[in-house]
């Protein structure tokens, strides 16, 4: 309930582009390739493809987002290890933020997701530059559903990823064509629960205090 809450609040904040509020979630992606050539769409039958698929391998999807600022950024690659996110941090923070005091950085549990990975990937001195202007915020175990990249991971799985895609290459430029495309249309996500929504809501879940 704490972590939950901690994040509600967070919500809740005004916007401030001086420390911004970014949510990052990833989440892994099979490659796979047709056995059979596909048949083609004619009146009456949609295009079909045979049951039969081959796996190229793997790679992750990183996706960060600013849900008050309509924005997001997308990235593939071939494995989500701890000096993977590090890039991706230092990208966000020096690339995509480079005028922010400070990011307020709202992600799930894993053991990446530390700014440890940072001093395993970059210099002490780098590492602690970056360490100090990222905040880290951490979503309840089992409680993902209150990270917005999450919904925005579902978007963009809907919209672009329910197929069959072989190549990395291939990958990479498909999801940077959603993510333009999103960005242009200035697509955000409102979010309504709060804090005193859960405590009606979830009433159940919060310990019983007897006064």
């Amino acid at each position: 309930m704490a972590a939950m809450e901690d994040i509600l609040d967070l919500y809740s904040r005004p916007y401030d582009e001086r420390i911004p509020i970014v949510n990052m979630d990833e989440q892994p992606f099979q490659r796979l390739s047709h056995t059979r050539e596909l048949l083609p769409l004619k009146p009456g039958y949609v295009e079909r493809e045979d049951y039969e698929y081959e796996r190229n391998g793997t790679a992750s999807i990183f996706i960060f987002t600013d849900a008050m600022g309509k924005w997001r950024k997308t990235s593939v690659r071939e494995r989500r290890t701890a000096n993977d996110w590090a890039e991706e941090i230092k990208d966000l923070l020096v690339t995509d933020y480079p005028a922010a005091e400070k990011i307020i950085l709202i992600c799930d549990n894993l053991n990446t997701h530390a700014l440890a990975s940072l001093y395993k990937t970059f210099p002490a001195d780098e590492a602690r530059k970056l360490a100090k202007r990222l905040e880290l915020h951490f979503t309840p175990k089992h409680g993902s559903w209150l990270n917005i990249a999450e919904c925005e991971l579902s978007v963009l799985t809907r919209q672009c990823l329910k197929r069959r895609i072989p190549e990395i290459k291939t990958l990479r430029k498909e999801v940077k064509k959603w993510e333009t495309e999103r960005n242009r249309m200035q697509k955000g996500i409102s979010w309504q629960f709060t804090a005193e929504n859960a405590r009606i809501k979830l009433k159940s879940l919060y310990p019983q205090i007897q006064c």
